[in-house]
């Protein structure tokens, strides 16, 4: 019986180490395989160099400078080879004395660790010219390697900076979304460089190796080219731009050109600053400078400015009464003021417009007219036609994080708030003050609904690639509204040139225009001041916001131009000249057909 066991027990150990000796030979085989195919076959991934970006009319307007970076070989922070790293740094700061030893050092110890066996990053980028000179010397020490480093670059420096926006160094959440960032090292951060971040930074290419113990390469294998330099073509004219940049000159504010299917060829914020400071970095001085500036240079007011739309809300507004409860005929006998609910409602006109329809009280900008039709048909039919009609809504314009805007309600106060919607908001809301926010590009939107019944979705893209943009274009209006969208237009031909227009004494186009004023306040009046202080008798920062939105030539609109000027008082008088000399550039240029 003990002989059994022990024969039967001297089998089971045996069965055991023949099972295993099956499963680390052969079925093991493929894993010890590919670990070794590792250790000899290193896979190098190349960084793709960024696409550029141009103008309408193929100027570059982001492009990148050739340049260099220096790498240094691993593990010479370590005991035995600290002589080599410092005779490495000593080589660089004698040929390139322009470089920080003490940063570069820094920087090295910080990535340099035992499971690294790559080439270190130690200087970024280094100009073409400067590297030039000292290329051979540098490229025969074993320790050191140049590889090509491109660097963004934007020629116009300031011109068009929040529609075109910058790239700078991707942080971990970068690389989190998009992994490809680790090796590429930048990203776009805002604007179009954002926006079209993926297409214009393109795919790496793959290099395979053979390396030896050392990791010292014997062999190449094989080289996948990157998918790189894509172009990508906006619909922005630059020189234009320049041009509209000198007519802003000292102003804060934003303007924006729009063809009326949505096509942008010139839109800016301003204050503007240099692109070129984020790819390069900048002092904390200077950022705390642009940061605390009181007239917001970083804020792309386009799409991130909320502005209360004054006046220029009521051909908009105009449009829904006489489709609705009122209609054409209907008119008010203006006497400058309206009591209701506790307080008085003030025409911006001291003695009245007196009897007013529809037409005069656009081309005149009669408030008691838009008081008494909002009252007739109540909160809750102008929100909701304001909305059908795109406000409260993104436009849907190619740039990352647009704001939406605030169309007052019952039930948004009633949930941002907790409190119950008075008449009063009703009436402030008709003439946009009170809650109603929206961006300039929203006021231009719905600028091209009026000129054309049609909504277009604005865009800055003209091309990715080969591949053209297709226009979007949404069909907002009613039937009714469509058939009396005439007597709108007319009435906002008559604001640029009828003999009583708010528009009309402050143009000088070439083109006829049609358009709307608006003076948005920025502080109440209080109910006991029986005078009204004139716009520039006020502390600027208490100054209404300036509006004047166009399109033209009046009776075949082309394009749309829309300008806000913060603190600017009067729409006509702070736009009117600026708008004008828009449009004579764009006859000048052919943009414009007649």
């Amino acid at each position: 019986m003990k002989i059994k066991f022990i024969l039967f027990l001297f089998v089971i150990i045996w069965l055991g180490i023949l099972s295993r000796v099956f499963l680390l030979s052969i079925k093991s085989n493929a894993y010890y395989t590919k670990l070794s195919t590792q250790n000899t076959i290193k896979t190098e991934k190349i960084a793709p160099i960024r696409g550029k970006i141009v103008d309408r009319n193929n100027v570059p307007i982001a492009i990148n400078k050739l340049g260099f970076k220096i790498q240094l070989a691993p593990h010479l922070h370590r005991k035995k080879n600290i002589k080599q790293l410092h005779e490495e740094l000593d080589t660089l700061i004698r040929l390139l004395p322009n470089l920080e030893r003490k940063k570069i050092l820094k920087q090295y110890i910080r990535k340099d660790s035992y499971y690294n066996h790559n080439f270190i990053d130690i200087v970024p980028f280094i100009a073409y010219k400067d590297i030039v000179k000292v290329y051979t010397q540098l490229s025969l020490r074993k320790n050191i390697k140049i590889l090509a480093a491109p660097k963004r670059f934007y020629p116009y420096k300031n011109i068009a900076a929040h529609m075109i926006g910058y790239v700078a160094r991707a942080n971990q959440k970068d690389i989190d979304k998009n992994p490809s960032l680790e090796l590429i090292g930048y990203t776009g951060k805002t604007g179009i460089e954002r926006q079209y971040n993926r297409f214009l930074q393109g795919k790496e290419g793959k290099r395979k190796i053979k390396v030896n113990a050392s990791n010292q390469e014997i062999e190449e294998l094989s080289y996948e080219n990157p998918t790189e330099d894509k172009k990508l073509m906006l619909s922005i004219d630059i020189k234009l731009q320049q041009y509209i940049s000198q007519l802003f000159q000292d102003k804060v504010g934003s303007i924006v050109v729009m063809s009326t299917t949505g096509e942008i060829l010139t839109a800016a914020s301003f204050p503007n600053y240099d692109l070129n400071i984020f790819v390069s970095g900048m002092s904390y001085k200077m950022y705390n400078t642009l940061a605390f500036d009181p007239d917001h240079p970083f804020t792309n007011k386009l799409i991130h400015g909320l502005y209360p739309p004054g006046s220029s809300i009521k051909p908009l507004l105009g449009l829904l009464y006489i489709t609705t409860k009122l209609n054409e005929n209907w008119s008010v006998d203006c006497r400058s003021s309206l009591p209701l609910g506790g307080r008085i409602f003030r025409c911006w006109k001291k003695k009245g417009h007196r009897h007013t329809k529809i037409t005069k009280a656009i081309r005149e900008s009669c408030d008691d007219y838009f008081y008494k039709g909002s009252l007739i048909l109540g909160n809750h039919k102008l929100s909701e036609g304001l909305q059908r009609y795109g406000l409260g809504a993104k436009t849907g314009i190619d740039l990352p994080n647009e704001f939406i805007g605030v169309v007052p309600s019952r039930r948004w106060k009633m949930k941002k708030y907790g409190r119950r919607w008075s008449v009063g908001e009703t009436a402030n809301m008709s003439i946009g003050q009170g809650d109603f926010l929206v961006t300039p590009l929203q006021i231009a939107q719905e600028t091209a609904l009026l000129a054309t019944g049609k909504l277009p979705t604005p865009h800055l893209l003209k091309a990715k690639g080969t591949q053209k943009y297709q226009p979007k274009i949404k069909n907002v209006l009613t039937p009714q509204e469509l058939q009396k969208l005439p007597i709108i237009q007319n009435a906002m031909y008559e604001v640029c040139n009828a003999p009583h227009g708010t528009a009309t004494h402050f143009l000088h186009s070439k083109v006829i225009l049609a358009g709307k004023t608006g003076t948005a306040q920025v502080v109440g009046i209080k109910q006991d001041i029986k005078k009204r202080k004139k716009e520039h008798e006020l502390a600027y920062y208490s100054r209404s916001h300036a509006w004047l939105t166009t399109y033209g030539p009046y009776k075949n609109p082309q394009y749309i131009v829309t300008v806000m000027v913060e603190h600017g008082g009067h729409g006509g008088h702070a736009a009117g000249a600026i708008v004008s000399d828009i449009y004579n550039k764009l006859l000048e240029l052919g943009y414009i057909k007649k």
